[in-house]
């Protein structure tokens, strides 16, 4: 054991030596948080909120009012276009076009009487028994008779038509979402027709309603994907496609968007009439490309150049507005700080950035895989007083 004393000793003296000289070398450099350049794939897309709705959703109404006297769909009943969903009483109506038909049969015997007196007093004109002022009352009278007729033919019609609308049909084929009504309960059609069944055509196909913010929507169209996910469902996403994108602004709170239609196919059912969707609207993808994390476009270190900063400020301001998708204008030119293998400070470089997604950004030009980039300043072991500490984590430095 004496034998190795010394060479211990020796080892641990050139670990010291090599620690101090490393510590020396490193003094006045600061630590950077770097990243990779990798490939993969970068999806650009633009975000939003809507709700799921039937293409085609009829609210089936009362155009009489009355008492419900029965019901013959309930939530959820498959219905067909004509079938009976719902009665109201019709005995007021009934009775309604009793008494029309008794007008229209009076009216009928008056017309009657009138032609027969008409007739009557043309012939004793001819006979020149009778004036002619005789002669253009009854032919008055007759034609009032006749007008007569036809006011109580439409008043019997109209009571017909309001019975028949005593018995509520579907008018098209599909499922009852709704029901607002019960038996027994009146309804009144006096200003608008009171609302009984909600009927969805076919829940097999669907739209979303998405409210996508001006900034946005001049990056969406026509037969674009879209991506969507639903709070029953977190962790499975459902697939449409935009199919309109309408021209009317909804304004609410001085926040202006407009609807973006999107067909959805729901052939298992899962999807319901009314859910929140979280869609992405995929503006743009590629495969396989170079890959820069967002934050190592935003870091400058603190001894940044004018012209550095003036060409990051001059590319942020080339592209469009902050759009939640980030639809800004592609190719734009950025500066971004490399830490080659070995060195102590980064260097400046300029580069061609494409589509980004928000986390990530295509490099087109300037950078190639397996370079390092500076993304934040952790630490400066530089003399001279540090820096105040970030309450947010670190000493890291942002532009």
């Amino acid at each position: 054991m004496k034998r190795f004393v010394p060479w211990l000793a020796v080892i641990i003296a050139l670990l010291i030596i090599a620690a101090v000289l490393r510590q020396c070398r490193n003094a006045g450099a600061a630590n950077y948080q770097t990243a990779m350049i990798m490939r993969g794939p970068v999806t650009q897309a633009v975000t939003a909120t809507g709700t799921l709705n039937p293409v085609i959703n009829v609210q089936v109404g009362s155009q009489v009012s009355g008492n419900i006297a029965k019901l013959s769909a309930d939530f959820n009943s498959q219905v067909k276009a004509g079938q009976v969903v719902a009665q109201i009483d019709p005995a007021l109506f009934q009775a309604t076009v009793t008494q029309a038909e008794g007008d229209l049969a009076n009216a009928q015997a008056t017309l009657e009487l009138a032609r027969v007196n008409g007739k009557r007093t043309q012939e004793l004109f001819a006979k020149k028994t009778s004036s002619q002022a005789d002669v253009d009352q009854a032919m008055a009278t007759l034609h009032q008779s006749e007008a007569n007729v036809k006011i109580k033919q439409g008043a019997l019609d109209k009571a017909r038509a309001d019975l028949e609308h005593c018995t509520i049909t579907s008018p098209i084929d599909g499922v009852v979402i709704s029901r607002s009504v019960d038996v027994g309960q009146t309804v009144a059609a006096s200003l608008q027709a009171p609302i009984i069944f909600a009927i969805a055509n076919d829940l097999t196909k669907m739209q979303i309603d998405a409210n996508v913010a001006e900034a946005d929507v001049g990056v969406v169209k026509i037969d674009q994907n879209v991506d969507f996910t639903v709070d029953a469902f977190p962790m499975e996403t459902f697939h449409g496609k935009i199919v309109q994108v309408r021209n009317a602004p909804i304004t609410v709170q001085n926040v202006v968007t407009y609807d973006t239609v999107i067909g959805v196919s729901n052939p298992d059912l899962k999807l319901k009439p009314g859910m929140t969707a979280n869609v992405s609207i995929i503006i743009a993808h590629k495969d396989d490309v170079l890959q820069i994390k967002n934050a190592a476009l935003r870091y400058r270190p603190p001894d940044a150049t004018p012209v550095e900063i003036r060409k990051t400020v001059t590319s942020r301001a080339g592209r469009s507005g902050p759009g939640r998708g980030g639809g800004g204008q592609q190719g734009a030119q950025r500066t971004v700080y490399v830490l080659p293998s070995g060195a102590n400070h980064p260097e400046p470089r300029q580069i061609n950035t494409g589509i980004s997604d928000g986390i990530m950004t295509e490099v087109v030009e300037g950078l190639k895989e397996g370079d390092r980039v500076v993304t934040a300043e952790l630490a400066s072991t530089a003399a001279g007083p540090s820096p105040p500490a970030n309450p947010f984590g670190g000493s890291r430095r942002f532009p």
